[in-house]
């Protein structure tokens, strides 16, 4: 059921521990999900490696929730596959972050 959630979300909320939620683009590849972050992309307050966060899926027809999940960043160097996902999910404008969190639901 994660797995079909995690394909279909629309929106895709981050929480790191004792910030708010930010709505965040990711790419749900390999189990796990992918955020890419840096100034001139998305910011999501308190993501670092080794941290807990909070993560709440949405549907994308119809909005409401669909599940909330614990997961654990870890600050990774994305293979080749996994940059030209997130590129692709970015409408394959220029990379612009700076790092890149793999989010493996706990």
């Amino acid at each position: 059921m994660l797995d079909a959630a995690l394909r279909k979300a629309g929106a895709v909320w981050v929480a790191a521990a004792n910030h708010p939620p930010r709505l965040v683009w990711t790419v749900w590849r390999g189990g796990a999900l992918w955020v890419a972050v840096g100034p001139e992309e998305q910011e999501v307050p308190g993501l670092a490696d080794g941290v807990s966060c909070r993560v709440t899926l949405r549907s994308p027809s119809t909005h409401s929730h669909l599940v909330d999940l614990t997961a654990l960043a870890h600050l990774v160097e994305p293979d080749e596959e996994t940059t030209a996902a997130l590129a692709s999910a970015r409408l394959n404008a220029p990379p612009r972050w700076e790092s890149v969190y793999r989010l493996d639901p706990a």
